[in-house]
Order: C-alpha cells, then sequence, then structure tokens
C-alpha cells in the first residue's frame, strides 16, 4: 500500500540513502558517509546530531546496527522518534532488510535473479583498516558477498565480526590460511595504490587489488551491480 505522503526519513546508514533515492524518495537528512552533498548532513554514522536530527520531526530514523551505535538509537528512541532498526550481515539479511525498508517507505524492491556462477574458491584478505590491521570474518555482509562469488575470507573463522590481525601474522597469511590474493577496499579505510607496496611487503603476497568499498558493503539497490563488477575484478582468479 502506498503511503498518503512522503515519509519523512533520516537516513543514518550510506546503504539506505543510495537505496531511497533509487526509489525517488529524498530523506530530510542523512549522514556526511552518504556521499551526498545535496542533502543536509546530521553528523556521521558514529556521530549523529540527536538533536538536529529531533528538530527534522521526521518519521523515522533508520540505523543499522553494524554501521551505528545502540547509544544513538536509544537516545533517538528517548526523544520520541520511531528508529527503524536494521541488521545487514549477510547478502540473504540485506534483500530481507532491503524489502522491510522498502515496505515502510511505500517503496518497490524487485531484486535482480541470482545466477549460480559456479566458481572456483580463492582464499582473500580483505583488510578494512590498518593501524591496527582488521579485516571481516563470515558473519559480515561483505564476507557473504565475496562467498557468493566463490571467494573465502581468511579470517572467516575469527569470533570478531572484524578482527583486529596483528603485524607478525601478515606474512603467515599465504602459508597458514592459504591466502591467494589481497583486496583492498576504498572503505571504510580509504586505500588507494599507494598502499599497495606496504602491503605486498608486510604479506609476502604479489597480487594486491583496489575494490570499491561501497560495493563490498553497501547493501540495497547496489548489491546486483556490486557482485557482477566485484565478479568482473576477480574474473581472472575465479576462472
Amino acid at each position: 500500500m502506498q503511503p498518503s505522503r512522503t515519509v519523512r526519513v533520516v537516513s543514518l546508514v550510506p546503504s539506505v540513502t543510495e537505496s531511497l533515492l533509487a526509489w525517488g524518495i529524498e530523506p530530510v537528512a542523512c549522514t556526511r558517509f552518504c556521499e551526498q552533498p545535496q542533502l543536509r548532513h546530521v553528523g556521521g554514522t558514529k556521530d549523529p546530531d540527536v538533536a538536529a536530527i529531533a528538530d527534522l520531526s521526521p518519521d523515522i530514523v533508520v540505523v543499522d546496527r553494524e554501521e551505528n551505535r545502540r547509544d544513538d538509537a536509544e537516545e533517538l528512541a528517548r526523544r520520541g522518534l520511531r528508529v527503524v532498526d536494521l541488521h545487514v550481515t549477510s547478502v540473504e539479511s540485506a534483500e530481507i532488510e532491503t524489502r522491510r525498508l522498502a515496505t515502510l517507505v511505500g517503496a518497490e524492491f524487485s531484486p535482480t535473479e541470482r545466477v549460480d556462477l559456479a566458481l572456483r574458491r580463492v582464499t582473500a584478505f580483505v583488510p578494512i583498516w590498518r593501524r591496527p590491521w582488521m579485516t571481516i570474518n563470515a558473519s559480515t555482509y561483505g564476507a557473504s558477498l565475496l562467498a557468493a562469488l566463490g571467494v573465502a575470507a581468511s579470517h572467516a573463522d575469527a569470533s570478531s565480526p572484524y578482527p583486529e590481525v596483528a603485524t607478525h601474522d601478515l606474512p603467515l597469511l599465504r602459508d597458514e590460511r592459504g591466502v591467494g590474493v589481497v583486496l583492498l577496499p576504498t572503505e571504510p579505510y580509504a586505500f588507494t595504490d599507494r598502499h599497495i607496496p606496504e602491503v605486498v611487503e608486510a604479506t609476502g603476497i604479489s597480487d594486491v587489488r583496489i575494490i570499491d568499498g561501497r560495493d563490498l558493503f553497501w547493501w540495497g539497490v547496489r548489491t546486483a551491480g556490486a557482485r557482477q563488477r566485484l565478479a568482473g575484478v576477480l574474473a581472472d582468479l575465479l576462472g
């Protein structure tokens, strides 16, 4: 059922902001990390301006457990705002939560049909931070997306979704974890080509590739295209 009026949404999740705009719904505000300079910004994902958000009197404020802090969500709720708490940790949950979001705002969401690519597996080290080095385990959306392509995350078995990796363990990645490639996403840490020599030296792995961090970690309307773009970057490895 379509809403009788446009829903006033504050989005504290870059993936949500992108999806809303693709559906023709302009949030009344978003974070500075949503990469939408034409929209009003109300802080960051980890430090939103709660008072400014409350002053906007939105119908809903959308947060995600992987992106935002529980304390901020609870403070928004204490101020009488309706907080929509999304939780995306896999490609499957991304589809479920995107569909839920679409229903809340009166949009239509039709995910692209998945294609079984039957690719041979390769293991990748995917650092998301340096100093300290951090990566992802199997219970993250990024790892789930890579797994759908046939790429295993090197630290899939870690107990933390975002485990730290000691610098002295980097040279062991190839022999002890079977890592064949290092994928450097452009966010949350802004890895660029200038980091490649450092990573090659630290790991002893010569195949280091820059990938679009938004494709790896932003879900929603981006997921289908991101899967194809990442498959293209890794095509020579996956066969």
